[in-house]
């Protein structure tokens, strides 16, 4: 009878231990990985004219097509430019209906595995 439990219990822990080996493993998958966006132009709090421009560089993993900013939840018309490293040099103007106003620049897109990411900043608006 001791026996059976030995065979039982080397057993049991035999499971346990590969499903703790797996569930720690990669499995192949890819981690998610967000596109990052830096280089804000101008910068957090800045005092901004009506239409002046605004910029921002996105990472080299960020699907382009999927890229979205507005100010102050306005659309606004985006040039986009490939720079030599891969990132994507974004820029814009702010909208002429705003004027004397704190406006937040928001931007979202997803990285080539459907990770999302988002950033923004507040500038205000003369």
């Amino acid at each position: 009878m001791m026996k059976q439990f030995q065979y039982v219990g080397c057993l049991v822990f035999t499971l346990i231990s590969a499903n703790v080996w797996a569930y720690g493993s990669s499995g192949g998958a890819s981690a998610c990985v967000k596109p990052k966006f830096t280089d804000f132009t101008p910068a957090e709090h800045s005092e901004v004219a009506t239409g002046s421009d605004f910029s921002f560089v996105a990472s080299d993993n960020t699907a382009i097509n999927t890229l979205k900013v507005t100010v102050k939840e306005l659309a606004t018309t985006l040039k986009i430019d490939t720079e030599n490293n891969g990132t994507f040099k974004v820029s814009g103007k702010f909208p002429a209906s705003l004027k004397e106003v704190y406006a937040r620049i928001t931007i979202s897109a997803k990285s080539h595995n459907e990770c999302v990411g988002d950033a923004g900043w507040l500038v205000h608006i003369n």
